[in-house]
């Protein structure tokens, strides 16, 4: 039996792997979440679920729940009381919000990261995820590979370094075996509060909007199936041997806005869904002109590679958005 915690749980990456750890068995799961974006009801779409508001033995037939906020470093170490397993999703997420309050995207991403570190070593925690991004590398010739020198752009990027720097630290001086898993563009089921691209596109053509491109569309990405980021998850875990690395978690595809779009449209029309235009903005302060990801270490240290095509992954994903909205 392991004791899972997931910071940031009632999110999209956060109940996916819920629901495959419950599929799986042999686990307690509790929640590490101050719910600013997803709730307590979508968090009991993956089962019952315990609220606690202070140290509690994990529940093996619930999902516990504490509300609070990564940054209060006392409910750091409420919340990883018992746990075998982190999984730190928490986050201020996106290049977007970093730019606008560069000081919340520091004091979430850095200080919560170093919090939850913090809470690890007090109670010998011995593995925690660290979810990364291909961000902290920044403007460089791709595929992005985990030796590449970083330069990141946006303070977004900055932030996510700091914590893999942090990771580094805290297994190399206190073996708390971390490892940090930098996402590729994740999309899939589950996704509806979303507004990454995928997301955002899906949800603006059903209300009949104008999709907004920033910039010309070359602008390239590495969109990753959320059940595959699930199963490198749970590798990462449970994997010997792999403390204090760093992995790229996409496909090894680089595929630009344009092509994404080209291939959503088609999978629109085929639901009836038509009433939308395709416009051409400004580009935005802080973004990448091309990021995909050289995914070879993962599949031979951590024995992962995707399996989802982006193909197969949209058509499943604009699925569960005909059916939830």
């Amino acid at each position: 039996m392991v004791n899972w915690l997931i910071t940031g749980g009632c999110g999209f990456i956060g109940r996916a792997l819920i629901k495959s750890l419950i599929a799986e068995g042999s686990c307690s799961i509790r929640v590490f979440d101050n719910l600013s974006v997803g709730t307590l009801d979508e968090l009991k779409e993956c089962g019952q679920v315990e609220e606690i508001s202070g140290q509690s033995a994990f529940n093996v037939e619930k999902i516990q729940l504490l509300s609070g906020d990564i940054r209060d470093e006392n409910n750091c170490l409420i919340a990883v009381h018992d746990a075998d397993v982190i999984v730190h999703l928490a986050a201020n997420t996106g290049v977007g919000p970093s730019v606008e309050e560069p000081r919340l995207d520091c004091t979430t991403n850095v200080i919560g990261t170093f919090n939850m570190l913090e809470a690890a070593r007090v109670n010998s925690v011995k593995r925690f995820i660290f979810a990364s991004s291909g961000a902290p590398v920044g403007e460089v010739e791709p595929p992005i590979h985990e030796e590449l020198a970083p330069h990141p752009v946006s303070p977004y990027g900055a932030s996510k370094l700091a914590g893999e720097g942090y990771c580094s630290a805290y297994f190399r001086t206190y073996g708390v075996e971390t490892v940090a898993l930098r996402f590729g563009n994740v999309y899939g089921p589950g996704s509806a509060k979303k507004e990454s691209v995928v997301a955002k596109f899906i949800k603006l053509a059903m209300q009949g909007e104008d999709l907004e491109i920033y910039g010309d569309g070359s602008q390239t990405r590495d969109y990753i199936y959320i059940e595959d980021l699930v199963r490198a998850i749970e590798l990462a875990a449970t994997q010997k041997g792999v403390g204090g690395e760093v992995f790229q978690i996409a496909t090894n595809t680089e595929t630009t806005l344009n092509e994404l779009v080209d291939i959503l449209i088609p999978c629109l029309h085929s639901k009836g869904i038509k009433e939308f235009k395709v416009k051409y903005g400004e580009s935005r302060l802080g973004d990448v002109m091309r990021n995909y990801s050289d995914t070879s270490k993962a599949k031979e240290k951590l024995g992962w590679q995707n399996k989802y095509s982006l193909e197969d992954g949209l058509g499943k994903t604009i699925e569960y958005f005909f059916k939830k909205l």
